[in-house]
């Protein structure tokens, strides 16, 4: 599945969230729009299909065709629940900005947002939790302790080299630092993903979260060479103006899918790359409860984990077996022995928050 969308669910927009209207204290047993109290978890996944039946529709935000393969999902859903979808496509803060504005009178019943927005909307007291019959093959990191939010496949930060521009394709920090080509990551003053190579570059210097001196040395010193500039966008890549990006393994293969996949070689970097994920979060007013917490169920089962490995994106759960012509469509699994999440989201967050700065006074100063 090509990937003909320029990076947008990546914008963090933290600042704008947390600006958001304070709700009342979070109650992670609220039902649905019209108030009514109920556990969702206690719930068999018999009832939760035929009250979803009865809804018969599904209302997402941030979950396009194109984004993940997220197609084969709606399809499917459609065909064994009778769920008609409807999308509309917009960034992860943007999505937490219309939970809250709606409020009862919600449009949408479930979203993926980048996995910083997940503690954030539970905060703001916009979800439903459910957790899922696959709860126990969630990674602690990749979940809320309630099923507030729940992550459904992961990105790690890989390297997309065009060899018609670099004739050894870097991999690792080392080639990069070595080389005399430019490298990309993006706007690192909004964009997730530009904010997450700094991290992975740190994790390869000395750094972490709470450190992230070491990445952002590295980039400055890229500035100083002349050597960072552009944004990795696939037009970009496509028109041969990118010779390096630092980009999420899924948005790297699916770009060079849809361009060339002979011109671009991907690769994790040997040393240290950081590992993140993409949640859903259920609306907390949704009209269609059930059919969002079905949508939830299917897109974490064995056939919704395939459809987003088909849209190149690693599925969360890890025991899920691939057919071999789709696992081949995702890099090999030694690549990312040296990748890890981040280990302390809380403090990942606000680090986030600081990085606009020190990359404006300590890189951006430099580019030439």
């Amino acid at each position: 599945m090509s990937w003909n969308r320029n990076w947008k669910k990546g914008i963090i927009g933290v600042m704008a969230v947390s600006m958001l209207a304070a709700c009342s204290s979070n109650n992670t047993t609220t039902g649905s729009s019209a108030g009514a109290e109920a556990d969702y978890n206690d719930l068999t996944l018999a009832q939760i299909e035929e009250k979803a039946k009865e809804e018969g529709k599904i209302n997402s935000v941030g979950m396009p065709d194109t984004w993940a393969n997220w197609v084969e999902t709606w399809e499917e859903l459609g065909t064994k629940y009778s769920l008609q979808h409807s999308d509309t496509d917009m960034s992860s803060a943007e999505e937490l900005a219309k939970f809250a504005a709606e409020k009862e009178d919600a449009t949408a019943d479930i979203g993926d947002v980048g996995i910083a927005f997940g503690p954030i909307a539970e905060e703001q007291d916009l979800t439903l939790s459910y957790k899922t019959s696959y709860w126990d093959d969630i990674p602690e990191w990749a979940k809320d302790d309630d099923g507030d939010w729940i992550v459904g496949y992961t990105g790690t930060m890989a390297f997309i080299t065009d060899k018609n521009n670099v004739k050894k394709a870097p991999t690792s920090w080392e080639d990069l630092k070595n080389g005399d080509y430019k490298v990309s990551i993006g706007d690192a003053l909004t964009a997730n993903q530009a904010q997450f190579a700094i991290l992975a570059a740190a994790y390869a210097f000395g750094g972490d979260e709470k450190n992230i001196q070491p990445g952002i040395d590295f980039f400055a010193e890229l500035a100083k060479q002349g050597r960072l500039s552009g944004d990795p966008s696939v037009a970009n890549l496509e028109k041969g103006e990118i010779d390096v990006a630092l980009i999420w393994d899924f948005n790297a293969l699916g770009y060079r899918e849809q361009i060339d996949a002979a011109r671009f070689d991907v690769t994790i970097p040997e040393e240290a790359s950081v590992t993140s994920g993409y949640a859903t979060i259920i609306n907390k007013y949704s009209k269609n409860p059930h059919a969002a917490m079905l949508t939830r169920e299917y897109i974490l089962s064995d056939e919704g984990q395939e459809n987003l490995a088909k849209g190149y994106a690693r599925p969360i759960r890890e025991n899920v077996e691939l057919p071999e012509e789709v696992q081949s469509l995702l890099l090999p699994d030694d690549m990312y022995k040296n990748a890890q999440p981040v280990s302390d989201q809380k403090v990942w967050e606000e680090t986030t928050k600081k990085i606009p700065q020190m990359w404006q006074e300590q890189v951006l100063i430099h580019v030439k």
